[in-house]
């Protein structure tokens, strides 16, 4: 074998696993296998994942914290305006420079699977080129799927859905949509049978910011489901954000998570951002405003994390960590128990990856030799550390390297060092 990883612990709670690579592949998976590696790593019992993936992402967009001036209320209403006015000052190659190094990040991460939504209501298609060349750029590290959104609206913005189709025929992935900022609600159910009807006739996926809002009536959900259903896309059609699902009436929830399990519509939730932008009109009590997270799992819809922005006029933090993005959705869905907190990693890990339809994803013979060691015993230990990404390997290579978290103590009577772990394993 060209290397054998020894004594992993996996993220369905097996230990003592050793995993043998030959070339790009995992060539076997199991307790003390025979085979010898050129390189052999000991994994010392740490948790060893599939990578993480960022099912919902704005890669034109990152990096640009400041540009052309912050975002003094940190709202979204505020960071719409000011991606407008920024817009028109975009240039192309600082555009591919500012996402070549967020990519960077991911790499180090461990974050090797990103699906980013580029804004195609600028006639030019700028950023809709400079993705391209970004995923061009990046393609034997990171699987880059680009999503055609209508940032201003499909009806709502003059050209915008000849420009989503100009930017399909360039070569992006998905269709996207945003129908809760349509004028009206008619408008947005409007857009939302526009785009399923074209996303069904190119045979494409369709991925849609949808009710992105504290509005309980802004019920698009509903509308996506049933045109899922109608035009047979079944498996291929998510709704992003859903935040306005925090805010219905129980009952017809009760109606509409049954409608969504049966159009075979995922969800996407994204905490850190949702937690931040709803509920700004509220004074108390105050909504978290994310999905329903637990209740969508439970009917058996697929429900990812996405990590949204990072550093631009909508999200002045961030860092590409998806640890960070389960840890803040497990908190805000009060999703504590120990099924649950696995459910979260899974979350930025196996169901993004089938959301997004990667081939050759997990740890199984004949799978992808793309892995992540972790510094942690297991996936809850590794959400509540965000831990350290010991090694990022991708098709077999190592593509990054970190040393472990560990702090030195100069204590009377005390270790030397203290590394936050627990000794028992998960």
């Amino acid at each position: 074998m060209d290397l054998v990883i020894r004594n992993a612990s996996l993220a369905d709670g097996r230990h003592g696993i050793d995993i043998a690579i030959e070339g790009e592949r995992i060539a076997a998976v199991g307790p003390q296998l025979p085979q010898r590696g050129l390189r052999e790593i000991d994994a010392g019992g740490d948790l060893v994942s599939p990578p993480f993936v960022d099912a919902h992402f704005h890669m034109d967009a990152t990096l640009s914290y400041g540009l052309p001036r912050v975002n003094e209320s940190g709202t979204l209403l505020e960071g719409i305006a000011l991606w407008g006015e920024l817009k028109p000052q975009l240039a192309q190659e600082a555009l591919i420079e500012r996402a070549m190094e967020y990519c960077d990040w991911a790499v180090a991460r461990g974050l090797l699977a990103i699906r980013t939504h580029v804004d195609i209501c600028d006639d030019r298609l700028l950023a809709v080129e400079a993705l391209l060349e970004v995923k061009r750029r990046v393609a034997s590290y990171i699987d880059l799927q680009l999503v055609a959104f209508p940032q201003d609206g499909l009806l709502r913005s003059p050209g915008a859905f000849e420009n989503l189709k100009r930017a399909i025929a360039m070569g992006v992935d998905v269709v996207g949509g945003i129908p809760h900022f349509e004028r009206t609600m008619a408008q947005g159910a409007e857009s939302v049978r526009l785009l399923c009807e074209f996303a069904a006739g190119k045979g494409l996926m369709v991925d849609m910011h949808c009710d992105e809002t504290d509005d309980p009536l802004s019920r698009h959900i509903e509308t996506l489901a049933y045109e899922t259903q109608r035009l047979g896309m079944q498996g291929r059609v998510t709704g992003s954000h859903l935040t306005s699902m925090h805010s219905m009436d129980n009952y017809y929830v009760s109606k509409l998570i049954p409608l969504i399990a049966e159009s075979g519509v995922a969800a996407i939730a994204n905490p850190l951002i949702n937690i931040t932008l709803q509920g700004r009109h509220d004074t108390y009590p105050k909504r978290r405003g994310m999905t329903r997270v637990p209740e969508l799992l439970a009917a058996g819809v697929p429900v990812a994390f996405g990590h949204d922005c990072v550093m631009d006029p909508w999200y002045g933090l961030g860092s590409g960590d998806m640890l960070e993005v389960a840890h803040m959705g497990l908190h805000v869905a009060q999703m504590t128990g120990q099924a649950a907190m696995r459910q979260c990693f899974l979350a930025v890990t196996e169901t993004p990856a089938r959301i997004l339809g990667l081939q050759g994803y997990g740890i199984v013979p004949g799978a992808s030799a793309d892995l992540v060691l972790l510094d942690a015993g297991g996936p809850v230990e590794a959400i509540r550390l965000r831990a350290a990404r010991r090694l990022v390997l991708r098709r077999g290579k190592v593509l990054s390297e970190a040393p472990p978290a560990r702090a030195s103590l100069n204590l009377p009577g005390r270790p030397q060092s203290v590394d936050f772990r627990l000794t028992r394993k998960e």
